[in-house]
């Protein structure tokens, strides 16, 4: 009798995922000393050309780089919003500047920028060598309230936000306040909005802080930003380390709450929304959803969409009279993988997965908050 041609084994690998806060991360040691435990061969700096105008934080760079004990090579400025990861283009420059510099798999790339620049070199680190380590520096609120700290790096393809991508963490992630001294009100603003998102499904009193705030919030007080985006940061970071699914193997997605018509606005839209802007509008969405479907109560709904108006964004727009906008159920799905599975609200910090979604019942949703 022949032995059994099968064999089963499994496997895990350990990760640590650094967090690191802070208002002067070339100055006070936070960023050398995180580079120090990677201790990389070489490092390539890429820098969003948004943070460019930041004049004192560039500065900062600048000696940073004259005087590092850490060899670096030139750095690369590339070009910031949603149009990074709408092409190949700066993956490919990434790409070349790996190539050209010589970096290895003990090298490090160092990026500073927002959430698609994160996005788009993340991924081009992620396929050289089959993985260069990357350090993080979230620029935007958006950014460093959640999607820096996230462990997926994409670019977008056919029109389909985050087509193509892979999920491979970072070695860590520096956020550092100063950074957002130099963003106009709306981007200071568009990014609270996964601030407010993930309040809603995990943490009533931090929802709570928000609303007492959002004067603060909106005057910029950068002492209530970086309370809000620490408290955020954390959630996020929390869930993708311990909420059991890292890499998003199941079908529930919960940190994508008001995402799936939040993805499909930006396309339609041309990106003229922010994705901060987009998820707010995501959020008012699947909160009038919950109403709609007898889950949430509306008087709850309403001071959800009152506290996201306060901080100056967006609860409705005039796609929501596209045709369109009602594929981003199924290109979610298909994103997910699986099962369609939607997070809706029986009450702030009171998540439920539903499995359906009658189209009418969205439609009416929509006609009602244009």
């Amino acid at each position: 009798m022949l032995p059994s041609n099968s064999f089963d084994s499994e496997f895990s690998v350990s990760w640590t995922h650094r967090l690191r806060f802070t208002d002067s991360s070339f100055n006070d040691g936070t960023l050398d000393t995180l580079i120090s435990t990677l201790s990389p061969l070489k490092i390539l700096p890429v820098i969003d050309c948004g943070v460019t105008t930041n004049t004192a934080f560039m500065d900062d760079v600048t000696n940073w780089l004259a005087n590092s004990v850490f060899e670096t090579s030139k750095p690369r400025i590339v070009e910031g919003g949603e149009v990074s990861k709408n092409s190949m283009r700066v993956v490919d420059q990434v790409l070349e500047d790996i190539n050209t510099n010589n970096l290895c798999r003990k090298s490090c790339v160092l990026v500073i920028g927002g959430g698609a620049v994160l996005d788009a070199v993340g991924y081009a680190a992620s396929i050289a060598h089959r993985g260069i380590p990357i350090i993080r520096m979230p620029s935007t609120t958006l950014a460093q309230c959640d999607s820096g700290l996230g462990v997926k790096n994409a670019v977008n393809y056919f029109g389909k936000k985050n087509f193509v991508g892979v999920f491979d963490p970072p070695f860590g992630v520096v956020n550092d306040i100063r950074l957002l001294s130099s963003l106009d009100n709306r981007h200071w603003c568009s990014g609270l909005s996964e601030a407010v998102k993930v309040a809603l499904i995990k943490d009533e009193t931090f929802f709570e802080e928000i609303e007492q705030q959002s004067a603060q919030l909106l005057n910029r007080d950068l002492t209530a930003m970086g309370n809000a985006i620490q408290k955020s940061a954390i959630l996020h970071l929390e869930h993708i380390t311990n909420g059991g699914d890292p890499f998003e193997r199941l079908n529930a997605r919960p940190l994508d709450f008001g995402h799936w018509s939040a993805h499909k606005l930006e396309q339609i839209t041309n990106n003229s929304l922010t994705h901060g802007e987009a998820v707010s509008i995501g959020l008012v969405i699947d909160i009038k959803c919950s109403v709609a479907l007898g889950l949430l109560d509306n008087a709850i709904a309403d001071r959800i969409v009152n506290v996201l108006q306060s901080l100056n964004l967006p609860t409705s727009h005039p796609a929501l009279s596209d045709p369109a906008l009602l594929q981003g159920i199924e290109e979610f799905r298909q994103h997910l993988g699986g099962e369609l599975t939607l997070l809706m609200l029986k009450g702030i910090a009171d998540p439920v997965d539903v499995h359906a979604l009658d189209f009418k019942l969205v439609k009416q949703v929509f006609n009602e908050l244009l």
